[in-house]
């Protein structure tokens, strides 16, 4: 089985492989896998606002679930982006870990 950081690698790859995608010029392409994290945002915020019933022309969906889906289909798409940009090398986890950790000590936890 794979590892998380190899999968990441592993669509992160079919994303740029797709044909659509494959025939991108490189700068049109990064825009592409930069821009996708704003639309998969948008998407966890329209979850969080049918959860709260903030659209009263629909009915609230109950439950956090939903708007917790789309935030990870945020984080993947991010790290999957950290992948495009990096060439692949399968450090994008590592990279998260780093900047997790440098988030904490500039928050005086570490």
């Amino acid at each position: 089985m794979m590892s998380t950081a190899e999968q990441l690698v592993a669509l992160s790859q079919w994303i740029d492989q797709a044909p659509a995608n494959a025939a991108r010029d490189r700068e049109a392409a990064l825009w592409g896998r930069v821009a996708k994290v704003a639309e998969e945002s948008g998407e966890a915020i329209a979850a969080l606002i049918a959860a709260t019933g903030q659209n009263p022309r629909k009915p609230a969906v109950p439950g956090l679930d939903p708007v917790v889906e789309e935030l990870l289909d945020v984080a993947i798409t991010a790290l999957g982006a950290v992948e495009h940009i990096t060439g692949h090398r399968g450090d994008a986890l590592d990279l998260l870990a780093a900047k997790v950790d440098r988030v904490v000590t500039r928050a005086g936890l570490a």
